[in-house]
């Protein structure tokens, strides 16, 4: 078993952690090396740490919803030309579901910054570059920060003038290149080979956009679900129709994708489109999937600018791509726009695709969780 800095305390195991923002995402943090091997007893100490399942989590750091229900769990890599694998933990605040099958591209902003200040990134220049994998779906990023240097010593650079939508104030830029995004969890960029798809759901059909460039997504004009698609987040919540109709929509739209049952999963995200109205490319409103996205996540903002630059797509019906192989695409959201980076050849593909997100170190020290569930010294387990 891995040596762990994790003990018990009494009848509490207290764990090291860094509580940290990565874009528009929150959670802990943790080196691999500090969590149990059994990944079992790993998924109970978490749901412990959060809180879960309960709509507060007031037992745990969780922050009673989604985006603030996650955590990070890093290591040095052993695979040739990486340095980090992080492995990315949805959890749910009234669930006692742990997901590590999916992509986060906020929380993935946290992990350069937290390996610097836990001693497995060791910065020699002023800009710091590292190689990252996703483990959860071998996503490989290129992550740069900000690591200047005060009293003979570096550090991680927080604040500067970027500033992203759906955060308060600006930060430091954390420079993201996604470097091998198509077919994340499904089997491919089109899991269908089509542009563009029908699908069936209680009598009715949907013509609908099956793509994968880092997050599943299920893209759908707003208007064919009776929605404009600028609804604030509050009222797309009230609209009960329109909820139910759009998970029974994600749960038909999965099967086709060939991702099977996903009730229990938060895949594919379910994206409303609408032409663009505050200076960006298109309109979008997101479910994730269950609870309306205050703003975007990262990988599927990249999946959705990567669909308005296929033709026949919905989403190229009707937002405004840009021209130029370099393009900045203009993702807007409820509470903002954001900003998409995307490279294309000569023949319109998208190659390479990124963003500029923003972290910050809230707290760091140690979470505890009761002995009962795991006791590093010993053999108890939950």
């Amino acid at each position: 078993m891995t040596t762990t800095a994790a003990r018990r305390l009494g009848d509490q195991t207290a764990i090291p952690m860094c509580l940290m923002r990565g874009g528009t995402s929150r959670g802990p943090m943790f080196l691999a090396a500090d969590l149990p091997d059994d990944p079992q007893v790993r998924d109970q100490v978490l749901l412990a740490v959060m809180g879960s399942p309960h709509p507060l989590q007031v037992d745990g750091l969780g922050g009673a919803h989604s985006l603030t229900s996650k955590a990070g769990i890093i290591e040095r890599s052993d695979q040739a030309d990486v340095d980090l694998d992080f492995t990315f933990v949805q959890l749910q605040p009234e669930a006692t579901t742990v997901q590590t099958t999916q992509n986060c591209g906020n929380m993935l902003a946290a992990v350069v910054p937290f390996a610097v200040e836990a001693g497995l990134i060791h910065p020699t220049e002023d800009a710091t570059d590292v190689v990252v994998r996703t483990t959860n779906t071998g996503l490989i990023s290129r992550i740069g920060i900000s690591t200047p240097q005060l009293n003979g010593q570096r550090y991680v650079r927080y604040s500067g003038d970027a500033e992203i939508a759906g955060v308060n104030g600006t930060a430091s830029p954390v420079n993201i290149r996604f470097l091998n995004t198509a077919g994340s969890i499904a089997s491919a960029l089109l899991p269908t080979g089509n542009v563009s798809d029908a699908v069936e759901v209680e009598g009715q059909d949907y013509t609908v956009t099956f793509i994968d460039n880092g997050q599943p997504l299920v893209i759908i004009d707003a208007e064919d679900l009776g929605v404009t698609g600028y609804e604030t987040v509050a009222e797309l919540t009230e609209n009960t129709q329109l909820k139910t109709r759009v998970e029974a929509l994600r749960l038909a739209a999965a099967k086709v994708m060939g991702l099977g049952d996903v009730t229990e999963e938060s895949y594919p995200k379910m994206t409303l489109v609408a032409a663009p109205k505050s200076g960006g490319a298109i309109s979008t409103r997101s479910f994730i999937p269950h609870r309306v996205h205050e703003s975007i996540g990262v990988l599927a903002a990249v999946t959705v600018a990567t669909a308005l630059l296929m033709d026949g797509t919905v989403a190229a019906r009707v937002g405004v791509p840009g021209t130029g192989q370099r393009q900045t695409i203009g993702i807007e959201h409820p509470t903002g726009i954001f900003e998409a980076l995307v490279d294309v050849n000569d023949d319109g593909e998208v190659v390479a695709s990124g963003n500029t997100r923003t972290a910050r170190l809230i707290s760091r020290g140690e979470v505890y969780v009761p002995a009962s569930i795991w006791d590093p010294s010993g053999t108890e387990k939950f």
